[in-house]
């Protein structure tokens, strides 16, 4: 049997600026929603924005108390989406994640099995400290994430569209933890890394969140409007020197790829998943800094969080101290 595809229809230059100039207008009002509820977390609501926008999932990592479930709230809010947030603990069963299927008896006395939908069924999920359920767990949740759909009792179950996961993580705390295995960390398109805020952001917390009355987030698109959005990054053109960054960034990263700081540092680097994750999120980041084409200086910037979660160093580098930030570092500043 012979599969003809039906491409997308291509949209002209006039007509792609025109509908550009709307997604920036729309993102910048979802920016200035977001940023009446979160301080100083500027960075932060970027990259978990740029990774909803490229249509994946972010991991973000931090510890207690920096708003991490307030920006997950605060984005369903936001985009439209039908938001939940679920969390991990180590009895936690892959069945309480996707859903399970249970017994009915009508009138008659017929029986008949119907599935009971878990929370992966939202838009936006937040899996609250996700190393802390089992691995049989996270790997449910993490199968939902790679193919967008269920199954239970040898019967598929489509996820919403658009689905998107923040997954949280404590850096600290590890005892008890299952921590996640690079193949899953590797279906995260990002890994968002949360600070502690400035004193300002911090003055601005307490000034806003401890009297009376707070602001709150307002919706700003629906989620098929995310979708077209979504739809549009895909469609941007990148330049042919943002690839050949791209492509230098990544493969400088490995070792045996003709990169001394990867022989000397690092002991795997990332694979071609980096450079899909990074070709998307460039377009991304250019729309939600109201530009209409991605630039070096984006490969550059995402360098960090696109690629920290993807590569391990080896022991020489531990010993000398160095960290997987500082190497991306050095990389990044040799791309382009």
């Amino acid at each position: 049997m012979t599969i003809i595809a039906h491409p997308e229809p291509v949209l002209d230059s006039r007509a792609m600026v025109e509908e550009a100039e709307r997604a920036l207008g729309d993102i910048a009002k979802a920016r200035e929603s977001v940023a009446r509820v979160i301080f100083g977390q500027e960075s932060v609501v970027e990259q978990t924005l740029v990774a909803i926008l490229a249509g994946g999932h972010a991991l973000l990592v931090g510890v207690p108390g920096l708003a991490k479930t307030k920006l997950v709230e605060t984005l369903g809010v936001v985009l439209g989406l039908d938001a939940r947030r679920v969390q991990f603990t180590p009895d936690l069963m892959p069945s309480d994640i996707v859903g399970t299927e249970v017994m009915d008896q009508d009138e008659t006395g017929r029986r008949s099995f119907r599935f009971v939908r878990g929370p992966v069924f939202a838009q936006l999920l937040m899996a609250d400290e996700i190393n802390r359920a089992s691995p049989r767990t996270q790997s449910a949740l993490l199968q939902s994430m790679q193919e967008y759909h269920v199954t239970v009792a040898g019967e598929r179950h489509d996820l919403p569209a658009p689905f998107h996961v923040l997954a949280t993580q404590n850096p600290l705390e590890q005892e008890g933890t299952y921590p996640l295995p690079e193949a899953q960390l590797d279906r995260f398109l990002c890994q968002v890394d949360v600070h502690y805020p400035s004193m300002e952001a911090e003055r601005r917390i307490l000034m806003a969140t401890t009297g009376v009355a707070e602001d709150k987030a307002v919706g700003v698109v629906t989620a098929d409007r995310l979708r077209e959005i979504q739809t549009l990054v895909r469609r941007m053109p990148v330049p042919e020197s943002v690839v050949d960054a791209i492509l230098s960034l990544v493969r400088s990263a490995r070792p045996g790829q003709g990169s001394a700081e990867a022989d000397t540092h690092v002991a795997w680097g990332p694979g071609p998943r980096a450079s899909q994750a990074m070709m998307t999120c460039v377009r991304a980041r250019a729309l939600y800094e109201g530009r209409l084409a991605p630039s070096v200086d984006d490969v550059r910037a995402l360098a960090e969080p696109i690629l920290q979660h993807r590569m391990a160093l080896n022991f020489a580098a531990r010993a000398e101290g160095i960290g997987v930030r500082e190497v991306i570092a050095r990389l990044a500043k040799q791309a382009g």
